[in-house]
C-alpha cells in the first residue's frame, strides 16, 4: 500500500511539472539586449530564447527552423523593430502561425518604437542604402532611452501575465533605481568623450553619440549598408587629414579590415564595441555593456 502511494505520488509530479513549465512565460527576443532586458524585468517568470547573437548582423539573419519553432510557442516576441528585422522576422511570424506574436497584437513588443527616434528620412530612395522609413533602429545604444523602453516593457508584461503583475513592477522599480544609478555614473566618468571626433563603421552608433556628445566625423560606409569601398575610405582618409577624429569605432560583428587600414593610414585608433550584450567578454549583462563601452572609448582617448 505504501509502495503504490510512492508511485502514485511519483506520477502526481511528473504530471504537475509540465504545468509549472507551462505557467512561465515564453519569450522570443530578436536581439541579446531585449533578451537580457526582459530577464531584468521578469525573472524567474519568464523562459526566454535569443534569436541572435552579438556577433550577428541583426539586419540578416536566416529564417531557420528552429527559430521558426521557437516563435510558434512564444507568447511574447521582444524585438528592436523599425525595419530592423524586416528582412527576416515576418517571414517567421507566417511560418510559425502564432496569432500571439503578429503585428498589431499585445505579444508583440517593438523596443524602438517605444521611444524618440533619430535619423527619421523625410523620403526613402533604395538609392540611399539601407535606409529605415521609421528612422534609426539601433537604440539600445543609448541607455536613457532603455530606461523608457524597459518602462514600456514592464507594462507590456503585465498586460499580458496579470497574475505576475505586482512581480513585474516590483522589478521594473528594482531595475529603475539600479539604472539611475549607474547612468548618473556613466554620464560622469564620459566627459572626456564630450565633444570628441569620432569616424563609425556603419550608422549604428547614432544614439550613443546623441547620449555623449561625440561627433559623427565620417562612416567607412559610402551608404548605410553597403560594404566601405576603396575610393570612400581614400575620401575619408584625405578628409581626416584635415579634421583628424580620435578614433574609428565599429561593431563586435563586422569586419574590421577597412577600420584597420584607415587607422594604419591615419594613426587614429580603432576600436571593436560590443554593440550589445556579449559584444565582448565584459558586456554580460546590460550593465556590463555601457561599462565596457565607456571603457573602451576612454581608453582610445589615451
Amino acid at each position: 500500500m505504501k509502495r503504490t502511494l510512492q508511485v502514485v505520488m511519483l506520477l502526481l509530479q511528473a504530471l504537475l511539472l509540465p504545468l509549472a513549465s507551462a505557467a512561465e512565460l515564453k519569450v522570443f527576443a530578436c536581439e541579446p539586449e531585449w533578451a537580457a532586458l526582459t530577464q531584468e524585468l521578469a525573472g524567474e517568470h519568464a523562459d526566454i530564447s535569443v534569436a541572435t547573437t552579438a556577433r550577428q548582423d541583426p539586419h540578416h539573419i536566416q529564417a531557420r527552423p528552429s527559430l521558426i519553432a521557437r516563435l510558434r510557442n512564444a507568447d511574447l516576441a521582444v524585438c528592436t523593430g523599425a525595419g530592423l528585422e524586416s528582412g527576416w522576422l515576418p517571414m517567421l511570424q507566417r511560418q510559425s502561425g502564432n496569432p500571439r506574436v503578429q503585428n498589431g497584437r499585445p505579444g508583440l513588443f517593438e523596443a524602438a518604437m517605444q521611444v524618440e527616434r533619430l535619423e527619421v528620412p523625410q523620403t526613402v530612395d533604395r538609392a540611399m542604402g539601407d535606409v529605415h522609413p521609421e528612422g534609426n533602429p539601433h537604440v539600445q545604444t543609448d541607455p536613457r532611452r532603455i530606461a523608457r523602453i524597459a518602462e514600456a516593457l514592464s507594462a507590456r508584461l503585465q498586460q499580458i501575465d496579470p497574475s505576475h503583475a505586482a512581480d513585474y513592477a516590483a522589478r521594473l522599480a528594482d531595475f529603475s533605481e539600479r539604472w539611475q544609478a549607474a547612468l548618473a555614473r556613466w554620464d560622469k566618468r564620459a566627459q572626456p568623450l564630450r565633444g570628441q571626433r569620432v569616424v563609425a563603421h556603419h550608422k549604428g552608433w547614432v544614439y550613443l553619440f546623441d547620449w555623449l556628445g561625440i561627433v559623427e566625423a565620417g562612416e567607412l560606409e559610402s551608404k548605410p549598408g553597403l560594404p566601405p569601398s576603396a575610393g570612400h575610405l581614400a575620401e575619408l582618409k584625405a578628409e581626416l587629414a584635415t579634421n583628424p577624429a580620435a578614433m574609428v569605432v565599429r561593431a563586435a560583428y563586422q569586419d574590421d579590415r577597412a577600420d584597420r587600414w584607415l587607422a594604419r593610414e591615419t594613426g587614429i585608433p580603432a576600436v571593436e564595441l560590443p554593440f550589445t550584450v556579449g559584444g565582448t567578454p565584459e558586456a554580460k549583462d546590460l550593465f556590463g555593456l555601457f561599462d565596457d563601452t565607456l571603457e573602451r572609448l576612454l581608453q582610445a582617448l589615451k
